[in-house]
């Protein structure tokens, strides 16, 4: 997706600076925020915003502050930065709606990678199947939104990419590695955590649907409404 806008926030201007170059070289143009703060002012004057990439630990407004008052107008896709590792930071990051986490220090090849993969899945590809439904659940790829029995449901993007992935592939036995591959769209360096946080959210968000979300021990998941 050449052309998209990205806000990047980091309180570092030479975080800032390495990001929007690896960005800039491939087409991307680039907005700066230096905090939280900043950012949620930025985003809200301009709704074009396709991603933002933000640091956790900043001054005035942190990450976690800052995505909690985006996600209440926007399902943007968010990338998190931080250069904590602990497993409660992530999860509290899933939590809150990111879409994606990395830990500092990180690749800018593979910053550039996700950022690829995740603009590329936001946007249908001309022929794909606009519309899902199976079991009540009806998902409108291009709207990207989901109702449940006629009701919207509000869910994060990385939620209705996976969503849609399930009913996509609605009665087949999928790996946890298969969904990663598949739904993050690039080689994953997690583990099984990642993708059991998203389910949890997302099956708690569908309700008596959720149970349409089978566990298979030891290998993965499987979407059927039938079972």
């Amino acid at each position: 997706m050449e052309n998209a806008k990205i806000l990047v926030v980091d309180d570092e201007a030479r975080m800032r600076k390495l990001v929007r170059d690896f960005l800039s070289a491939k087409g991307y143009e680039i907005l700066e925020a230096g905090d939280g703060e900043e950012a949620v002012k930025i985003f809200m004057a301009d709704k074009s915003i396709d991603l933002i990439i933000m640091d956790v630990m900043m001054p005035k407004m942190d990450g976690w502050e800052a995505l909690r008052e985006i996600r209440r107008f926007s399902k943007v896709p968010v990338i998190m930065l931080t250069a904590r590792g602990e497993e409660r930071d992530e999860l509290e990051g899933f939590r809150l709606g990111a879409d994606e986490y990395i830990s500092k220090p990180f690749s800018p090849k593979i910053l550039v990678a996700r950022v690829e993969a995740i603009l590329r899945r936001s946007q249908p590809e001309s022929g794909e199947a606009e519309k899902l439904s199976a079991g009540g659940i009806e998902i409108d790829k291009t709207a990207h939104e989901v109702t449940i029995d006629g009701k919207p449901v509000e869910l994060s993007f990385k939620e209705f990419e996976l969503l849609t992935y399930f009913l996509e592939n609605r009665g087949i036995a999928l790996s946890r590695e298969k969904i990663l591959n598949n739904v993050w769209n690039y080689d994953y360096y997690g583990d099984a955590r990642t993708i059991d946080t998203h389910v949890k959210k997302l099956r708690a968000k569908m309700g008596d649907k959720g149970d349409y979300i089978h566990t298979i021990w030891g290998m993965g998941y499987k979407f059927d409404p039938e079972a």
